[in-house]
């Protein structure tokens, strides 16, 4: 079971590295092994079931987002937590709402995302498609 003090930990260092630019420590939150699924990723890469697994191709797409975004900046507005899941709820230096939907293996580190997003954004995704 997830402790309430090991999420809480783990979306502050996550938000911190974020906030950084920091691609080493943002990476150090993940699995070799990570799937990420994001309607972001069938945008910005052209994958039509926006899965990003691995840590090297996740790593890849990171780096383009932090390069395309050099404002970039995460405000945790709340961190809901599972048996062995955590959601990060957050807000962008645009004013976008963002769920992280994170799957957190038996070493601590993220084996699984699933992003969501609110606003113009979400809207945009949903109707690009």
């Amino acid at each position: 079971m997830l402790t309430k003090d090991v999420a809480f930990r783990l979306a502050e260092t996550w938000i911190t590295a974020w906030n950084a630019h920091d691609l080493d420590r943002i990476m150090a939150h993940y699995e070799e092994d990570v799937e990420l699924v994001s309607p972001v990723a069938v945008e910005r890469l052209g994958i039509s079931d926006g899965k990003v697994t691995g840590k090297a191709d996740l790593r890849a797409y990171f780096q383009k987002g932090l390069e395309a975004y050099p404002a970039l900046r995460f405000t945790l507005i709340e961190v809901l937590v599972g048996c062995q899941s955590v959601v990060l709820y957050y807000e962008n230096q645009r004013g976008t709402h963002t769920g992280e939907y994170m799957e957190i293996s038996s070493v601590g580190k993220v084996s699984r995302v699933v992003a969501n997003y609110s606003g113009s954004f979400a809207t945009h995704l949903l109707t690009s498609t």
